[in-house]
């Protein structure tokens, strides 16, 4: 072989062992990100995780949390707010009642025609408040407000008339944080949800709604003013009698439950004569040490309109779990360049990932994980994923949404330790607990919904697990405001003595 052979062939083999050796170091630089990639994944899993002895120290500092917030206001996280409400639904509720529901950009009104427990009748309308009347007067929403409350009265059929002599009663759904003062009665401590009307804040809203109606016309009373939790609670106890708590678990969080009266040490004045009182718990804010936050939770957190408030909300509800799902698909961007060389941007936009979208991802059932795969491409405009990669963000939403379930229904046996009923007392006839849920995520997300109820499985034991049922309630808001407006009726006594 001629020289310039032997240095062709010594040439060509050098270049093919640096294709080589460029090739392994390739795969090795990408499989050292693949391995940083998994590691930050494992220790998410770690942080996340929810043993059931760290379950029962959570359930344990909620029922702490709630003996403090009854004890004084301000005593703890957990408003504990006295609801007024001593008297729900008892399924003998009859008549024509009305109920008002605002809670956001739009308000729904509704008429009921309560007489059989299984035949409701219900006719509502939903109107759009016009943007400009979420920062103006107070008196320009309220008569707005009167206004659609005053037409929709006016569409009453033959069989929704009210008896002659007597006066229209409305439940009130109002979902702003109130300072209540009675069950008709309640100063607004502040806006949220786009609303700023500066002149509101520390008035009464009933007594706005009741002066908006005589300057409409409008002869109506505001028998109850309700939160939307205690409106659940009313709703589920019409149709049950072993109804004791509601729970919302939707885009927020809350709780709300019966308490004995004579268990309230910040109550003043007489006891109930049932003896019972709604508590609306607010339980979004509660917060302990138990609690398995991590970093990404703290980074929401100090992102947040609220920093430091609503801890346990932030951890469980619809509004936050996709959230989470995207700061740690960011981290694994950034650090392990998780989806290549570039981050991509719209991976850098919070709360661009809904939780309905990490829904639909969880409950591929695809075997290419499609779904998965049209997500990432029409949200995140990321196309080029694997199987694999797939994979991994599917396990994400599942840590986030496991945590999540996991830890409301800690909360939720927080409230059962509470009042007793954690636990089949020998001798004692064994009692059913219902806890009426409404609120999206619940309703939509399974893989949510069946780890939260495999959850309660788990703590309560077979035994007593048998006892607790978990129901869903759906539309308990508005129904529920209705059925407050009636069971605090001024004509209550007269119809139950006729």
């Amino acid at each position: 072989m001629g020289k310039v052979a032997v240095a062709a062939a010594v040439v060509g083999t050098a270049a093919v062992t640096a294709a080589v050796v460029l090739v392994v170091r390739h795969r090795m630089q990408n499989s050292g990100k693949w391995a940083k990639a998994m590691d930050i994944v494992k220790e998410f899993e770690e942080k996340c995780a929810t043993p059931v002895s760290k379950l029962r120290q959570v359930a344990d500092a909620m029922t702490v949390e709630m003996h403090a917030g009854l004890a004084s206001d301000g005593g703890s996280k957990l408003k504990m707010l006295i609801s007024y409400v001593d008297n729900l639904p008892t399924g003998d509720e009859a008549g024509v009642f009305y109920a008002l529901d605002l809670g956001g950009t739009n308000f729904r009104v509704l008429r009921v025609k309560l007489g059989e427990v299984d035949n409701v009748k219900k006719e509502f309308e939903e109107v759009s408040i016009p943007p400009n009347l979420m920062i103006g007067k107070c008196e320009d929403l309220f008569d707005f407000i009167a206004g659609e409350l005053a037409k929709f009265v006016a569409t009453e059929g033959e069989n929704m008339q009210i008896p002659a002599g007597t006066q229209r009663e409305l439940g009130f759904t109002f979902s702003f944080p109130v300072k209540q003062s009675s069950i008709a009665g309640g100063t607004l401590v502040r806006w949220t949800k786009g609303f700023n009307i500066e002149d509101a804040v520390g008035q009464d809203v009933v007594e706005e709604l009741t002066k908006a109606m005589e300057r409409v016309g409008l002869d109506m009373r505001v028998s109850a003013l309700v939160n939307d939790t205690v409106g659940t609670l009313a709703g589920g106890r019409y149709s049950d009698p072993d109804v004791i708590a509601a729970v919302i678990l939707g885009t927020g969080t809350n709780a709300a439950y019966v308490e004995r009266a004579n268990a309230i040490p910040k109550w003043q004045g007489l006891l109930p004569k049932s003896g019972e009182m709604v508590i609306n718990m607010e339980w979004g804010n509660f917060r302990s040490s138990h609690l398995p936050l991590t970093e990404y939770d703290e980074n929401l957190d100090s992102d947040s309109l609220n920093p430091g408030e609503q801890i346990y909300e932030k951890m469980i509800s619809g509004m936050y779990l996709g959230e989470v799902v995207r700061l740690v698909l960011l981290k694994m961007a950034v650090e392990a360049e998780f989806f290549g060389d570039t981050v991509p941007s719209k991976l850098e936009k919070p709360f661009v990932l809904r939780t309905p979208d990490m829904s639909a991802m969880h409950h591929d059932s695809t075997p290419d994980l499609r779904v998965v795969a049209t997500k990432l491409k029409d949200i995140l405009e990321i196309s080029n994923t694997s199987l694999k990669m797939r994979k991994v963000i599917v396990e994400l939403c599942e840590i986030v949404a496991t945590r999540g379930a996991r830890l409301s229904a800690a909360g939720i046996l927080g409230i059962l330790k509470k009042i007793g009923r954690d636990t089949v007392k020998e001798g004692e006839e064994t009692q059913k607990s219902v806890i009426a849920m409404d609120g999206g995520l619940f309703e939509h997300y399974t893989k949510f919904r069946n780890a939260m109820q495999n959850t309660m499985n788990e703590l309560l034991g077979e035994e007593v697990s048998k006892n607790i049922i978990i129901k869903l309630s759906n539309d308990g808001s508005g129904l529920g405001a209705a059925l407050l407006a009636a069971s605090h009726s001024q004509y209550r006594e007269y119809t139950e003595s006729t």
